[in-house]
């Protein structure tokens, strides 16, 4: 048993917003059964989105693959029920808009699918097999941003990873899905960090836990007799879970602008998605379900459950008692990252971390109608990563794309501590996500036009042949 013995992870800037971890700290996550239909997105990660694999009136099975893509950046979807196809269409999504779903009758048997087999020792396979298994599983982040876990196992051979950092920080306000698995099944997150070390070819793991969870600390310490693995306390203040920040926090190594942890040898997962790569090693199944945080001042009884994939936010809520009064604003995730949602009838995905209920009292306040800054220079104090919100939220409003990109707006991961911090309520981040997806927008149609002038280049040389 290892434990490092003193607190680290002091962060640059960050906020400190009351914790609300109370609710459901301690409610031992409970299986939720799924409801009779299941809806499930072609598009549950960072990347192209899936291709549906099957049709109306198909059979399927618990892990049967239902979407798939050729693209490099993604990750297969499966079936989370045994049923069958009632059909493939747009449906409403958490995040916004609609994508491409299946939706599946379920017939309440949750037969797997034929064709899983349990991959075999992880210890006996090669870096490559063990990579391919998690891509086949359709393994995502599942602490929110849902990127492509077979991707970041994948570094060149110009960046060799040598540490491998387990996200158990969990440092966003109300949630406690991760802290429930900690506590209920450490020595499956930890198989699945040895697993992902393996993968990536790290000698050394890090357990990173705020210690404001003194008892997720000693479990994990407790369950941790393998080598080369860390658990370690650090400083509980907002956004300690985020992988730069707690590169920053526990390395001393920053990542450059632009740049990704593997730029400087660490790869870094989140609890959750060790713990489902540890079950699929040893059972074969893939991703089908995940552990959500029922949550916040309205829902009756606040929970962690074990949902799957597909499941309406309805179904969810309806288990833990649905609401003590109608809800001012309900959220996929957090307080300070979530996403608001404008019906309960979208699916769980593998992206949901939680499910958050709010009063109206707790979510009504004035917006200013355009953006006042007071120069009191709170948000830039706050800033993580070193950035000047308040003008980039400025130029953003103001379209001034070029300035907004000088100043590094691709370096904003969009925590709200700028916007926490304005004593004006400016919605700092809400212009920053609006300059960034622009800027996306503006590269895409760049490359495009690049692409259709070499294009022609080429038809031309072809003509004087």
């Amino acid at each position: 048993m290892r434990v490092t013995s003193r607190l680290l992870g002091r962060i640059r800037g960050g906020v400190h917003p009351p914790g609300n971890k109370d609710f459901s700290a301690d409610a031992a996550i409970r299986e939720l059964a799924a409801p009779s239909t299941i809806i499930i997105p072609m598009h549950q990660h960072i990347g192209a989105p899936c291709t549906p694999r099957v049709k109306k009136g198909d059979e399927v099975y618990v892990g049967t693959v239902i979407g798939d893509s050729d693209s490099y950046v993604s990750a297969p979807v499966h079936s989370s029920v045994s049923g069958v196809v009632i059909q493939v269409a747009p449906q409403a999504h958490p995040t916004g808009g609609e994508v491409l779903a299946v939706l599946i009758d379920n017939d309440g048997e949750y037969l797997g699918d034929p064709s899983l087999a349990v991959p075999g020792p992880w210890e006996d396979m090669e870096a490559d097999e063990i990579r391919q298994g998690v891509r086949d599983a359709g393994m995502v982040g599942l602490g929110g941003a849902a990127f492509p876990t077979h991707v970041k196992l994948s570094p060149p051979r110009e960046h060799p990873i040598d540490t491998v950092i387990l996200n158990g920080a969990e440092c966003e306000p109300f949630l406690t899905s991760d802290y429930r698995l900690m506590l209920e099944q450490p020595e499956a997150v930890l198989e699945g960090l040895r697993i992902i070390m393996r993968a990536a070819g790290a000698a050394r793991g890090i357990v990173a836990i705020e210690d404001n969870k003194p008892q997720a600390l000693k479990v994990m310490a407790m369950a941790n007799r393998g080598g080369g693995i860390e658990v370690t306390p650090v400083a509980t203040r907002y956004p300690q879970g985020a992988e730069k920040v707690l590169i920053a926090s526990l390395l001393g190594r920053e990542v450059p602008s632009g740049g990704l942890p593997m730029h400087v040898g660490v790869v870094v997962n989140n609890a959750g998605t060790a713990h489902a790569i540890a079950r699929y090693f040893s059972t074969g199944m893939p991703l089908v379900e995940r552990v959500v945080t029922v949550t916040g001042s309205v829902v009756r009884e606040p929970s962690n459950l074990m949902v799957r994939i597909g499941t309406s936010f309805s179904a969810a809520i309806e288990a833990c008692g649905w609401f003590t009064e109608p809800p001012g604003k309900v959220l996929m995730g957090g307080p300070m990252m979530g996403l608001a949602q404008y019906t309960l009838d979208v699916p769980v995905i593998k992206g949901t971390s939680g499910i958050l209920a709010l009063s109206r009292g707790e979510t009504e306040y004035s917006i200013p109608s355009e953006p006042v800054c007071i120069r009191c220079g709170r948000c830039v104090d706050a800033c993580p990563m070193g950035l000047i919100p308040t003008y980039l939220a400025s130029y953003a409003y103001s379209e001034k794309w070029d300035a907004a990109a000088r100043l590094n707006i691709e370096d904003c991961f969009e925590c709200g501590c700028c916007t926490y911090s304005c004593p004006t309520k400016n919605p700092l981040v809400q212009l920053i996500k609006t300059g960034k997806k622009e800027l996306a927008r503006r590269k895409k149609r760049l490359e495009s036009q690049a692409s259709k002038v070499a294009a022609s280049g080429r038809e031309g040389e072809g003509g004087n042949g």
